[in-house]
């Protein structure tokens, strides 16, 4: 059957469809936020109470019947997708209102709603839009999601199924371990992924334009001037840029890893608090979370077996006997001792060695593994 993936393509769309593509995301938010309202209200927006007054409201209103009836559908879906989402992941925000200057566009439709013409996307209504072809679908889409970046780039993303290729084989296992200054240790040194610093090159640059920003920023209440727009634009591509390098880099490293490993075990850290400590700016160029994230879907794209351990005492646990150091290691302590069995050894390589431990016993926590102790020398390696 293959697997079904994403295929992302520049749009190139004239005046004409670039104002009726906007008009479009306009009612779509207009149906977003009435969704969200009538959530707040404390009211139950199922998607068939939804449908049935998307329907009366068309029958009303005319501004609404201009637009496609399949992208307000798809809009309405992708809330009751997202309250969904909300209930089941522990910490994820419900849904919220879209701002008009600050919501970017996006817009879905399923096969009723759109096709593919002498190398163009046709919208409803007529909306015919060049594609930048660069690389050949492998199969028909079943639907497409049209979106604009922060730049005013406009993408088609089409969900099509392709063929899944075969991984290597491979039979050992490796670790890692994420930090600031290298972005990922495993257990072997030759699968390191260093810190580039890609924001960091840039940061001349990011300034200079962030200052003209500031220079031509008008007061609250009047109409951003062309020259602010254009000082925004430069900042944004200058961000884009850094943050494709690292999205690079990161594809790059995981599918070696992938390539050559049967066990991937993964430290599941999360980021997030890094950006109220002093370490902010590095963590935000190091990308860690992006990093993560295409490694696990790389893995288990690949039919590898992924493993996230928890990162609790995963710096105090030495690799070798597992035992547990008493006291954690400040920051600038780089190498870990291990004064039950001597072992010496890089802090994060340390680090990365336990969590394959932990994986390798089918464990996914270092307090599941059985310590040892030298007055219990006979639940040594003891799971």
């Amino acid at each position: 059957m293959g697997e079904v993936v994403r295929y992302n393509y520049r749009l190139r769309p004239g005046a004409n469809a670039e104002h009726a593509l906007e008009s479009e995301w306009h009612r779509c938010r207009f149906l977003w936020n009435e969704a969200v309202f009538q959530w707040n209200s404390g009211k139950s927006p199922t998607l068939g109470r939804l449908s049935k007054l998307l329907t009366e409201a068309r029958a009303r209103n005319q501004w609404l019947r201009e637009g496609s009836q399949v992208a307000q559908q798809q809009v309405l879906r992708t809330f009751g997708q997202a309250l969904e989402s909300s209930f089941k992941v522990k910490n994820r925000g419900r849904p919220a209102y879209k701002g008009r200057k600050t919501a970017l566009p996006s817009l879905g439709y399923t096969t009723r709603g759109f096709s593919i013409q002498d190398g163009q996307l046709v919208l409803p209504k007529g909306v015919k839009i060049p594609v930048v072809w660069s690389r050949d679908l492998p199969s028909e889409p079943t639907s497409v999601r049209v979106f604009r970046d922060s730049l005013g780039h406009w993408y088609a993303s089409f969900v099509v199924r392709r063929e899944v290729e075969p991984a290597r084989d491979a039979t050992v296992g490796v670790g890692i371990d994420w930090g600031v200054s290298t972005t990922a240790t495993a257990t072997d040194p030759a699968y390191d992924q260093p810190h580039l610093g890609h924001r960091k090159r840039c940061a001349a640059e990011l300034a200079k334009a962030q200052r003209k920003m500031a220079r031509r920023r008008k007061t609250k209440g009047f109409v951003p001037s062309k020259g602010y727009k254009r000082a925004k634009c430069e900042f944004a591509k200058l961000q884009k840029a850094a943050a494709r390098r690292n999205q690079h880099e990161s594809r790059m490293w995981a599918r070696r890893v992938v390539d050559n490993h049967e066990l991937i075990a993964v430290e599941d850290f999360h980021p997030k608090f890094l950006a109220k400590s002093t370490m902010a700016r590095k963590s935000a160029d190091a990308a860690i979370g992006a990093a993560k994230r295409i490694l696990v879907e790389y893995g288990v794209r690949a039919g590898r077996r992924v493993v996230l351990v928890q990162p609790a005492y995963t710096t105090m646990t030495c690799a070798g006997c597992f035992a547990r150091a008493k006291q954690r290691l400040a920051l600038d302590e780089r190498i870990f001792r291990c004064h039950a069995c001597g072992l010496t050894s890089n802090r994060d390589r340390n680090a990365a060695g336990v969590i394959l431990a932990v994986a390798e016993r089918g464990h996914t926590r270092v307090d599941d593994v059985r310590h040892w102790y030298p007055s219990f020398e006979s639940d040594a390696g003891a799971v």
